[in-house]
């Protein structure tokens, strides 16, 4: 835990750390098998979507075509389920969907946590969205005012690509291991810390961590244990 004690900045993820993807989708999953008649649940329909969604992420960093972008990933992802799933859809049908996409909402205990953060740590948005989408999800839906955002875009790699992480860091003027990445995926955990941040897994989902020797410095199960571990234990000092 000494380790954390030279800690300045918390680097968020936002999807599916601060934002909740599976609460907000799944209105508009349930909504769209009903029309199509479809027989696959909305729960394996979203864990389905939500796996080739990372998929789409690697292969679009691996190949190096040029980076597609956070929203472009999640529209192919969407066409390829659907087809594993024996399902059709128009052009104007698939970018209904994904319109669902501007209205994500935040998990509720993090607008707290984040005032009991913000007078110890810089709070960092460090996200695989394009700055744009970021813009309006922030300003809209999480209403809260970050030090900085970062976005994936500006490397042209989605995470875990290392370039992002010390790009970031650079960005936000500080040291790798003076950043504490905050993330509810392991992958992206994993990345940081291999990279010199320190990292704190948030373990919303109930899943193991990667099988590594860059493990987390702590795992938390929400933003009420983080800020708990944080700043009850004074790690901040």
């Amino acid at each position: 835990m000494e380790s954390l004690w030279k800690v300045k900045a918390l680097t968020f993820d936002l999807f599916g750390t601060i934002l909740d993807l599976e609460g907000s989708l799944t209105p508009s999953i349930v909504k769209f098998l009903k029309s199509k008649g479809a027989i696959v649940s909305a729960g394996i329909f979203w864990q389905q979507y939500r796996a080739r969604q990372r998929i789409e992420q690697y292969q679009d960093t691996l190949l190096m075509l040029g980076h597609s972008g956070y929203l472009e990933t999640a529209r192919r992802a969407f066409v390829y389920i659907l087809s594993l799933n024996g399902m059709k859809a128009s052009k104007e049908e698939v970018q209904d969907f994904m319109s669902s996409w501007q209205e994500l909402s935040p998990f509720p205990e993090v607008i707290p946590a984040l005032e009991r953060l913000k007078t110890r740590y810089q709070l960092i948005v460090l996200s695989n969205g394009g700055p744009t989408y970021l813009e309006h999800l922030i300003k809209n839906h999480i209403h809260w005012d970050f030090d900085k955002v970062f976005s994936v875009d500006a490397v042209g790699a989605f995470k875990p690509h290392p370039g992002v992480y010390r790009r970031a860091a650079g960005f936000i003027g500080l040291e790798v291991n003076e950043c504490l990445m905050v993330s509810a995926n392991s992958f992206d955990v994993m990345g940081a810390r291999s990279c010199g941040y320190r990292g704190a897994y948030v373990n919303r989902y109930g899943l193991p961590y990667e099988d590594t020797h860059y493990q987390p410095d702590l795992t938390v199960l929400d933003f009420r244990e983080l800020v708990d571990v944080l700043v009850e234990s004074r790690l901040d000092k």
